[in-house]
């Protein structure tokens, strides 16, 4: 599993890519975690709005901070 964490680096962004990490790890899960900063990546994924999810190149989430109960939903979804 890939899953990209999309953001230039504010509070939300970093928050993001913490609970996606706590999630896979509570889940037991192998995934790769990335986080992308630069904006001209992000927006050739074709996110226009901060922070974004992206699971194995598919944008299940941009614009907000989703719970953790949300990721993991993505994640069970995405997989």
């Amino acid at each position: 599993m890939n899953i990209k964490v999309l953001g230039t680096g504010c509070p939300k962004c970093q928050t993001l890519e913490k609970i996606t990490r706590e999630t896979v790890n509570e889940m037991g899960l192998e995934a790769e975690i990335e986080k992308v900063e630069d904006i001209m990546k992000i927006m050739e994924i074709g996110v226009l709005q901060t922070p974004g999810l992206v699971i194995n190149d598919k944008v299940v989430m941009s614009g907000r901070l989703p719970s953790k109960s949300e990721i993991k939903n993505l994640i069970t979804q995405n997989n």
